[in-house]
């Protein structure tokens, strides 16, 4: 039953390296612009420390437009987009921006609701102690929510492995890619069931180490 396997497993580890980092690149970047975009949502919002209700309006529509598009059609709208960055819109280049455009307004929102849930009595005694707004985001705000921002980049690494998947509509290369260009579209189900369980343990294991991490920093 593995013979397919067994045939195409140099493919399959190729396959495998690429959704490592896809998953790996896209997650580090819309990690980073998420937590940014997420910082400014919740200190320029009504009452925030650096209160700016314009600019928090505009940055939360957009998050929210980018946000309610299905992913596979962000790839076809994001063709000239990928291009202008990357110069191609085929290969893992080509499904890296929009995986990062899919990936960073979730992390946005999920950071933005971790660091709402800071006591605002604590960000209150920091500021009546003195510290300047700057000093309350990262004493306070991160500080006090990074188990739950953790939490939030380990959904959002799930994710990113689905979409991931999606990308072959692109070419994209990756798990998926594989799963319909050796399995699917040749009828090999065996192929098709070890690319499902690569998956479930690649996602299990991303599970797993969360936990244990999250565990030691509430600790």
């Amino acid at each position: 039953m593995l013979d397919n396997v067994i045939k195409y497993q140099e493919e399959m580890f190729v396959a495998l390296g690429e959704t490592l980092i896809m998953v790996s690149v896209a997650g580090i970047i819309s990690t980073i612009l998420g937590l940014i975009l997420g910082v400014i949502l919740v200190v320029t919002k009504r009452g925030g420390i650096l209160e700016n209700t314009l600019l928090n309006g505009i940055l939360g529509k957009i998050i929210n437009i980018f946000r309610s598009i299905p992913f596979v059609i962000l790839l076809a709208a994001l063709i000239p987009v990928t291009r202008f960055f990357v110069g191609t819109t085929i290969g893992l280049k080509g499904a890296l921006v929009p995986l990062i455009f899919g990936s960073t307004p979730f992390v946005a929102r999920q950071i933005e609701g971790a660091l709402s849930n800071v006591d605002r009595g604590v960000i209150e005694a920091a500021y009546g102690m003195g510290s300047t707004p700057w000093e309350i985001i990262y004493r306070v705000l991160l500080r006090e929510a990074l188990p739950e921002i953790i939490y939030a980049l380990i959904i959002t690494t799930v994710s990113l492995i689905g979409f991931s998947a999606v990308a072959v509509t692109v070419g994209g290369g990756g798990l998926g890619d594989f799963a319909i260009r050796y399995g699917y579209q040749h009828f090999k189900t065996d192929i098709m069931i070890v690319t499902i369980v690569i998956l479930v343990i690649l996602i299990t294991s991303i599970q797993w180490a969360g936990e244990k991490l999250l565990k030691k920093i509430k600790h």
